[in-house]
């Protein structure tokens, strides 16, 4: 237990070092020697726990964000997940700005399996709660389709303030997500099982 907690303690010790570089800088202007130095600690140590910079990344956005809204109990609610979602964006925008430094395609890629981890979820609860059987391949792409969409629209949201209406954006993407779900599995239940 007490080997868990001091690596625990560790990679927290990194997150923060790389949270303030982040903070004056992109992510692909940081080194692991400015990271370990920050700590004062040896590369290895680095090493031990990270396999580089993105791995310490996705570490930091899991353990603050992805993990968190997979635990909530309110996934099924929507509106409190996106919320969370835009909030974790605002609370932390210079470092999630500098984050975007590594592009679209490559941001996107970097979140995307959690993401769709998490429409998995939400879209499964949708199933049992409706009780409808759908085909597995048009559960997939409901998934997909779904998280490309919310996927851009939270990149908006980090590129453009002048967009940045929290009160609208959540109610319109909570509306949209609720009833575009249970419309397609209704329509899919009824058509695709027919």
């Amino acid at each position: 237990m007490k080997h868990e907690v001091i690596s625990l303690n560790t990679k927290k010790m990194f997150s923060e070092a790389l949270k303030r570089a982040l903070e004056q800088k992109p992510l692909s202007k940081i080194s692991v020697s400015e990271i370990v130095s920050d700590c004062g600690v040896n590369r290895k140590t680095f090493y031990y726990h990270f396999e580089n910079i993105n791995d310490l990344l996705k570490w930091i956005i899991r353990q603050e964000a992805i993990e968190v809204v997979k635990e909530m109990e309110a996934i099924t609610d929507y509106e409190k997940t996106i919320l969370f979602v835009i909030d974790y964006i605002d609370i932390n925008e210079d470092i999630i700005k500098n984050i975007y430094s590594m592009g679209k395609y490559e941001l996107k890629q970097f979140f995307y399996p959690d993401f769709v981890e998490i429409m998995g979820v939400i879209i499964e609860n949708a199933i049992q709660s409706m009780q409808v059987a759908v085909p597995q391949d048009f559960k997939e792409f409901l998934i997909k389709f779904n998280t490309d969409a919310v996927s851009d629209l939270l990149q908006e949201w980090i590129l453009d303030k002048s967009t940045r209406n929290k009160e609208k954006t959540v109610q319109y993407i909570q509306l949209i997500l609720h009833s575009s779900i249970t419309g397609s599995l209704e329509a899919a239940a009824s058509i695709l099982n027919s």
